[in-house]
């Protein structure tokens, strides 16, 4: 059993400190809290030279500096602080800065609400595990045998099958039915590939429906997305070694993952609102009469300054889209506006709290729009890599992982 440090503030008065412990409990970790004195927190807090009011977020760079210092031990931390709160938000921020400055203790953030339960959280605990149980399976850089990665996202399955370490075949289905989508996707990447199922020698599975698809088809891995990802997307990208930032704008959720010699050292995921993913783009595809593809195109020859979006809200996103589609806006001119919103959204959200570290790999369905890409340029100041097969990147690290364990039953 795996020990996570939580390093939080607000979290018994939300009264989500069980959802925080139910998660826990279902991937086999305990959570621990940090003992320190009162004496301990006020030199500390001289020490740090933050005076902040709140006495838990006081505690939380204590409890920081006793890891730090080794008078406690864990295998990960769980860093978290009420959205609301901008006090705490900023403290966080500066408390993960100060735990990846003076150890390798890998870092999951979290901003909480009131309503937070702890299906929500049982991504995070898994990639937790996962880097503090699996390191010597994160690091593996090349894929070896025959081996297949099915991706169960919110909006798309993927499935790739790989070849010493080489991609052969690849497979792409909307999700509806997670097994029916599954088999569609595994199909066409075996008829890609022209190998049969029963050539493949290990399979992983990721994603939202990991766990079904990891008993259909009696998978070798099943693991979250997190890690997977993390690894499929250094691999395509040639950057396994040196440190890297890895954006992944999902159908439903965002991640954006630090990573270090190919293992994630610190990592977010989700924001406030859908308005931040792909599903928002999805959206304005649909308003403007244009497939995602056509989107793409069709952003890169607008100008985003010429609509007007205040909106974090996906529900109010679309009020200003039809707004300024009604005050005459041209579809470009929307396309680049709504791509210009997600990677605003997921800079001030996400990217705030993680340190940026150059390449900054951009990946998954919607790294295919060239809008988007651009904006995140115009954001960061920084050309994200789109690494072939970008959209692919969680089926990639399922192929490349689940080698692993070629010959095991």
């Amino acid at each position: 059993m795996i020990k996570i440090a939580q390093i939080a503030c607000g979290t018994e008065y939300s009264g989500i400190q069980e959802e925080i412990n139910k998660a826990a409990r279902l991937v086999n970790a305990e959570i621990v809290y940090p003992d320190v004195s009162i004496d301990y927190i006020e030199e500390t807090t001289e020490i740090m030279g933050f005076n902040v009011k709140s006495p838990g977020l006081q505690l939380m760079f204590a409890r920081a500096r006793a890891l730090v210092e080794g008078l406690v031990e864990a295998d990960a931390v769980f860093l978290a602080s009420c959205f609301r709160c901008a006090e705490g938000s900023l403290l966080k921020n500066e408390v993960r800065r100060y735990l990846q400055k003076n150890s390798s203790i890998p870092v999951v953030m979290y901003s909480f609400t009131q309503t937070t339960k702890a299906d929500e959280l049982l991504t995070r605990m898994e990639a937790l595990q996962t880097i503090a149980e699996r390191k010597h399976l994160l690091a593996r850089k090349k894929q070896e045998g025959l081996t297949m990665g099915i991706d169960s996202g919110s909006a798309t399955t993927k499935c790739i099958i790989m070849q010493d370490n080489e991609v052969i075949g690849t497979g792409w289905h909307p999700t509806q039915t997670v097994a029916l989508s599954a088999n569609k996707a595994v199909d066409d990447a075996l008829k890609e590939s022209k190998v049969k199922m029963t050539d493949i020698e290990a399979i992983g599975t990721t994603g939202y429906g990991r766990h079904t698809l990891g008993k259909q088809y009696k998978a070798q891995l099943v693991q979250e997305e997190l890690t997977v990802n993390s690894k499929g997307a250094v691999w395509t990208a040639g950057c396994q070694e040196g440190e890297a930032t890895v954006i992944d704008i999902g159908g439903m959720d965002n991640k954006v993952i630090t990573i270090n010699n190919g293992i994630p050292d610190s990592f977010t995921m989700g924001g406030v609102c859908a308005g931040a993913s792909g599903r928002f783009l999805e959206i304005t595809a649909n308003r403007v009469g244009a497939s995602i593809t056509e989107l793409s195109d069709l952003s890169m020859n607008g100008n985003h300054k010429n609509v007007s979006m205040a909106s974090y809200c996906i529900i109010f996103g679309i009020q200003d889209l039809v707004t300024e589609l009604a005050r005459g806006v041209s579809k470009e001119d929307i396309a680049a506006a709504a791509c210009h919103s997600v990677a605003e959204q997921v800079y001030e959200q996400q990217l705030q709290e993680v340190d940026i570290r150059e390449p900054i790999i951009q990946v998954g369905g919607t790294s295919l729009i060239k809008g988007l890409n651009r904006a995140f340029e115009e954001i960061l100041r920084i050309k994200p890599v789109v690494p072939k097969h970008s959209q692919y990147i969680g089926a990639i690290g399922g192929a490349l992982l689940s080698s692993a364990f070629i010959g095991e039953e």
